[in-house]
C-alpha cells in the first residue's frame, strides 16, 4: 500500500484571484511506513506572494526567482503521485490549486482525482473529535506529536508532520514486522519486552501473568453485575 502524504504552500487562498502554488512537499509511506523517497520542490509562481501568506510561511518573492516553474516540474510530480493515495489535510485546498495549475498548462492535462485516491485528514479529523479545533497544530497537540521546531509553515515539514498524526489517528503501526525483529528482553520490569525493529526503536509491550489475568476476570465479573447485558457477552 503507498500512500504519499502532501502539502502545499501558496501565494494566497483562492485560485479565482490567481494565487499560484510556491511549494509543494510529499512524503511517501509505505505499507504505513515512511521512507526516504520524499519529493519537495520550491516553485516560482511568477506572481507576488499576499503579505497574509508570507506571514504564514516566511516565503519571499526573492527567494522564488530562480525557482522552477510549474510546468519545469509537472510531469516528475503527476509521476510521483500516479496510483496512490494522498493523504491531505483540508485536501479540497491543496487539490484545488495542484487542478488549477494542471489546468493552466493544459486542458487536456488529468487532475489529481484522476491519478491517485484522496484521503482527508481535516474530515477524519472532524469525525473522531467532533466539536474541537482540529488544525495540525490541535492535531499535534492531543496526540503529543512535538512540533516546536514548526515556527513557520513549511510544506515537507507539514507533510512529515502530518504523517505521524495520520499514524497515530489510524492506530499507529498496522504491522510490528515480527519476521524481522529481534525481541529482547529489557530492565524495564516483570512482564515487559522490548520489541527492537529496524529503524523504530524498542515498541513495548506488556504481556500478561497469571495475577494479572485473575484481576482481568474478577473486572469483568464485576462490570457484569453493574450492567444489563453488558455487549461482550
Amino acid at each position: 500500500m503507498r500512500q504519499i502524504v502532501l502539502d502545499t504552500e501558496t501565494t494566497g487562498l483562492e485560485t479565482s484571484q490567481g494565487h499560484r502554488i510556491i511549494e509543494i512537499g510529499c512524503v511517501e509511506l509505505v505499507d504505513r511506513r515512511v521512507t526516504e523517497n520524499h519529493w519537495h520542490h520550491y516553485i516560482n509562481p511568477e506572481r507576488e506572494i499576499d503579505a497574509g501568506a508570507f506571514e504564514v510561511h516566511g516565503i519571499s518573492n526573492e527567494f522564488l526567482e530562480d525557482k522552477p516553474l510549474f510546468k519545469d516540474i509537472a510531469n516528475d510530480f503527476l509521476d510521483y503521485i500516479k496510483g496512490a493515495e494522498l493523504v491531505i489535510h483540508n485536501a479540497a485546498f491543496d487539490v484545488g490549486f495542484l487542478n488549477y495549475e494542471l489546468s493552466l498548462l493544459d486542458s487536456d492535462q488529468p487532475t489529481v482525482e484522476t491519478l491517485s485516491s484522496i484521503l482527508d485528514t481535516l474530515k477524519m479529523a472532524r469525525q473522531k473529535h467532533p466539536g474541537q479545533k482540529n488544525n495540525l497544530d490541535a492535531l499535534c497537540n492531543r496526540y503529543e506529536i512535538n512540533n516546536s521546531h514548526r515556527s513557520v509553515h513549511g510544506a515537507l515539514l507539514d507533510a512529515r508532520i502530518l504523517a505521524d498524526v495520520y499514524l497515530i489517528m489510524t492506530g499507529g503501526q498496522s504491522s510490528l514486522g515480527l519476521e524481522q525483529a529481534e525481541v529482547v528482553r529489557s530492565t524495564g520490569g516483570e512482564g515487559f519486552v522490548g520489541i527492537t525493529n529496524a529503524g523504530d526503536g524498542p515498541l513495548p509491550v506488556w504481556c500478561g501473568n497469571e495475577s494479572s489475568e485473575q484481576a482481568h476476570q474478577e473486572y469483568l465479573a464485576f462490570l457484569r453485575e453493574a450492567s444489563d447485558e453488558p455487549v461482550w457477552q
